[in-house]
């Protein structure tokens, strides 16, 4: 080791405080320390911040330059018409054919639901005590097993989960005690992406232990630089794929490989798509998808004046609409594209955070408000690239509920029952919620994100397909419960816990050989022959978080 050269190199970039705790290390302390700051592009490293910052300060209000999507890359899953069975088909197709696969993006730790293992590992206290990892894999083998009833031919969706350095060891072991929840090992990719130090607000890199920078993932943007650098891209083309779905781990509806929104963006000749949720109201603090100075991007809602968040189309509904959820379709070619011409391009986006860093006493120190910055690129950033962007709205409610925030209350889990009558026909007339309906209710504290609205999320969406296949829901004492019950229940419980496993049902698709004229008590969980076979989990005892 050249300790002097060393000093010499981090002394020319302004970080030669990082070895000022050199003589306290021992050797092995010594020669990781050695390893990590001798293979850092310093140049590069005090390069991003420059430009971070700089682009930081001048951040301003992009008002005057939005526009709307234009309404030829808009598809609506509610509007769809015929479309809709003519895009799953062509996405099932596609399938069938070996030509699609999904891109996790995990890279995460589960720090804000207050554990110490990444999300994907989360379990959110279904009946079946399935992880989000889980039913994501049982999403690709349902849908496989569709594509091949559908055209008679077996296509593998591979799938590749980008980690991170935090998350790579935990995750590889969990696939592997879980024999990949009955995919092929070949056809589970794992791969890390990229790490940058973090650094206090001055550029100075800070310290986590006396032997080793603070680092964090470089955002979920790091993974164009990881499709490379990790040879990604080339497994890709190895095995012929096309077309890329790329979604984030903590979504617990997400639809694996969506042969809708697949074959959508076919039929739109897409080289990148995202799937959009509206807003639920004007100053909901989520990304909207929109057109800036006529380049596709996503908005943050800080980026905009309460003005233009509130702006009206003419029947109502918000200009600026397009929620954004991180669920993305790219061809194989752009990604090739974007990876090899365009990703020096990715601007860091600047996170102020609370960071752990060894004081002048070398104490290591767990701030209490944001004391440096981590420096990200987000995945959505490449839109601008596309030569035809297409945009597919879906339903929140059948399709985004994410895992973000630990739940703080603990109540008992009192399992409340509802019901509603098959074919039974409702009319409405839709108000603006934001300006006419705001209620007050007992315990009303519900909170946003966490796994109790997660769970809640797929108890509603799974109690409406059995419905919809012909099921109903009764009280113990055989009652039917009402559609819509007259009931003033505390806001964190749901009325029916209702479970489809993702073996059975991809969609609520084939439900009605279950449940058509069947009744049923809550709670509920559906299995496939084959996880019958297994083993019956008990379902008697469910708590809250």
């Amino acid at each position: 080791m050249d300790v002097d050269l060393l000093r010499a190199d981090l002394r020319s970039h302004g970080q030669e405080h990082l070895l000022r705790y050199w003589d306290e290390l021992d050797p092995e302390q010594q020669q990781s320390l050695y390893q990590d700051l001798s293979n850092t592009d310093w140049a590069r490293i005090n390069s991003c911040f420059e430009e971070a910052t700089r682009e930081s300060s001048n951040e301003s209000k992009l008002d005057d330059l939005m526009q709307p999507i234009h309404p030829d890359k808009v598809g609506s899953v509610t509007r769809a018409g015929k479309d809709l069975a003519l895009w799953e088909e062509e996405g099932l197709r596609q399938i069938s054919e070996g030509r699609v696969c999904v891109l996790l993006l995990a890279g995460g730790q589960g720090t804000r639901l207050g554990v110490t293992y990444p999300k994907g590992m989360f379990n959110v206290g279904l009946p079946s005590q399935k992880t989000l990892y889980q039913l994501q894999a049982e999403r690709i083998l349902k849908l496989q097993k569709m594509a091949y009833d559908r055209t008679g031919k077996h296509g593998i969706i591979p799938w590749y989960i980008m980690t991170s350095e935090a998350t790579q060891g935990q995750t590889e072991k969990f696939f592997k005690e879980h024999d990949y929840f009955g995919l092929e090992k070949e056809n589970v990719v794992l791969f890390e992406q990229s790490t940058l130090p973090a650094m206090m607000f001055d550029g100075k890199v800070i310290l986590d232990q006396k032997w080793k920078v603070a680092r964090a993932p470089d955002g979920n943007g790091g993974l164009y630089r990881a499709l490379g650098e990790r040879k990604i891209l080339d497994d890709m083309a190895r095995r012929q794929l096309r077309y890329v779905h790329v979604y984030c781990v903590d979504n617990i509806l997400v639809k694996m490989a969506d042969p809708v929104f697949i074959g959508f963006c076919i039929s739109k000749d897409a080289d990148c798509g995202a799937k959009v949720v509206q807003k639920a109201y004007p100053t909901e603090p989520v990304g909207v998808v929109c057109r800036v100075d006529g380049v596709y991007q996503v908005v943050e809602y800080s980026e905009i004046t309460l003005k233009t968040a509130e702006k009206r189309n003419p029947d109502g509904t918000l200009m600026f609409n397009a929620g954004n959820i991180c669920n993305h379709f790219f061809t194989l070619e752009f990604l090739k594209t974007v990876v090899s011409e365009r990703e020096g391009e990715l601007k860091h986006h600047i996170a102020k955070k609370k960071i752990a860093f060894v004081d002048d006493q070398g104490e290591r120190i767990k701030p209490e408000k944001p004391n440096g910055i981590k420096m990200e690129k987000f995945v959505f950033d490449v839109f601008q690239f596309s030569r035809n962007f297409a945009v597919l709205e879906v339903v929140r409610k059948d399709e985004f509920s994410p895992v973000k925030n630990k739940t703080s209350h603990n109540p008992q889990y009192r399992l409340v029952k509802q019901w509603s009558q098959n074919n039974t026909k409702f009319a409405t007339f839709d108000v603006l919620r934001e300006d006419e309906f705001s209620p007050l209710k007992n315990n009303d504290s519900a909170e946003k994100d966490t796994p109790t609205t997660a769970r809640h999320a797929l108890y509603n969406l799974h109690h409406r397909w059995v419905l919809l296949a012909g099921g109903r829901f009764i009280e113990e004492d055989g009652t039917a419960i009402p559609p819509i019950p007259s009931r003033k229940e505390d806001v964190h419980e749901y009325p029916v816990v209702c479970e489809v496993s993702p073996l059975l049902s991809y969609g609520g698709e084939s439900l009605e050989e279950h449940v058509n004229g069947k009744e049923f008590k809550s709670p509920l969980l559906l299995l496939s022959t084959t996880e019958q076979n297994d083993k019956e989990p008990d379902v008697k005892k469910i708590r809250e978080d």
